[in-house]
């Protein structure tokens, strides 16, 4: 069964993969991750949308190549969304999929630098004016987890934080 990396950044939700097998240390790494989290944070359904305040629970899985994680977030009476998001580590590269952002499911690739995981997000459809975002999986400390989603605000070109959720270990 594949494992996946279920990542939440709903209305945002939110750089090509090679290599060989994963690295001993992307499985330990990879396995840390295992548990079930909670926590808080915020959305921007687009760029130039307030910040919707969100209460979100995950679950995680872990293997030596791979992470699963399912969640859930809502905020207000507007959001109330499924996140999920399939990874895989090949060598020192990390891609799948992510879905939860309302546009279909969205690819992801990239690398792991330190205690994050750095992806790029290629949207199924146009999201703030083109299908490219990026995403950050962050371990902080040894019971937290940070998921930021950054997207290109259309019109002034700023980068945007569009997500940043803070979870901690339950």
């Amino acid at each position: 069964m594949t494992k996946t990396l279920k990542l939440l950044l709903l209305a945002m939700c939110l750089a090509p993969a090679g290599g060989f097998a994963a690295h001993a240390d992307d499985g330990v790494f990879l396995n840390s991750l295992e548990g079930k989290w909670m926590g808080k944070g915020t959305v921007r359904v687009r760029t130039n949308s307030s910040p919707i305040n969100v209460n979100c629970k995950f679950s995680t899985d872990a293997s030596d190549t791979s992470l699963s994680l399912d969640g859930n977030c809502t905020g207000l009476l507007i959001i109330n969304r499924a996140i999920g998001a399939d990874l895989k580590a090949n060598g020192t590269e990390y891609s799948g999929s992510y879905t939860g952002a309302g546009t279909g499911k969205a690819g992801l690739n990239g690398s792991r630098s330190g205690n994050s995981i750095n992806l790029g997000i290629s949207w199924a459809k146009e999201v703030n004016g083109d299908r490219v975002a990026q995403m950050t999986v962050e371990k902080v400390g040894d019971n937290g987890l940070r998921l930021t989603t950054v997207d290109e605000d259309p019109k002034t070109g700023e980068k945007i934080v569009t997500s940043t959720i803070s979870l901690n270990r339950i």
